[in-house]
C-alpha cells in the first residue's frame, strides 16, 4: 500500500545587519541541534509566500521585516522513500524593526543570533546539506541572479539514508 506524498512549501529569510547574518538555533524532535536562517512552512492561509515568511520570521525572531527581495535561490528536496518533497524559496530581507525575542509556536527555535559572516560556516556545519550548500554559496558570492538547488534523499528514517545533490542536467 502506498502512502500519500507530503509536499511542503517553505521559505527562508536572509537578514543582514552590521555585516552579520541572522541565524536561529533549532532543536529538532530527535534532539539534533542546527543553525539556519529563520523561516518555515508556508501555511495555506498565508496569502503569499512573502506574507508567510514575514510571519515565520516574526514568530522565530521577534523582528518585523519591511520587504523581501527574491527569491534569490530555491531548494528542492525529494525524499520519496520517506514520503515527502519540499520546495524552499529563499529571500533577502530589506529593513526590519523590533528586537530579537523568541515566540516560536512550534517550539523548535530556541535562540536567534546575529552571526559575523566569517563565522557562518562553523554555525551551519550541522545543518542539512540542502541548507548548508546553498547558504554557503550565497554568503561567498552574494549572487543576485536566481539559483536553483536540488537534493535527493534515499532510504528511510530511522535508519541509513543518503543525501545527493542533483545537478540540473541530470
Amino acid at each position: 500500500m502506498s502512502r500519500e506524498l507530503r509536499r511542503w512549501s517553505v521559505a527562508g529569510g536572509l537578514i543582514e545587519h552590521d555585516d552579520k547574518l541572522l541565524l536561529v538555533k533549532n532543536v529538532r524532535k530527535d534532539g539534533r541541534i542546527d543553525w539556519t536562517p529563520p523561516g518555515g512552512v508556508i501555511d495555506d492561509s498565508d496569502p503569499t509566500t512573502e506574507t508567510g515568511l514575514t510571519r515565520e520570521v516574526f514568530e522565530e525572531t521577534g523582528l518585523a521585516v519591511s520587504s523581501w527581495t527574491g527569491p534569490i535561490y530555491t531548494v528542492d528536496v525529494s525524499a520519496l522513500e520517506m514520503g515527502w518533497e519540499m520546495r524552499c524559496n529563499v529571500y533577502v530581507g530589506r529593513g526590519f524593526s523590533g528586537e530579537i525575542s523568541i515566540d516560536d509556536p512550534d517550539g523548535i527555535v530556541v535562540e536567534a543570533r546575529w552571526v559575523p559572516l566569517d563565522e557562518i560556516p562553523q554555525f551551519i556545519r550541522s545543518a542539512p546539506p540542502w541548507v548548508r550548500g546553498p547558504l554557503s554559496t550565497w554568503t561567498e558570492t552574494r549572487h543576485s541572479e536566481l539559483q536553483h538547488h536540488q537534493y535527493r534523499l534515499s532510504g528511510r528514517r530511522p535508519g541509513p539514508h543518503s543525501i545527493q545533490r542533483v545537478h540540473p542536467d541530470e
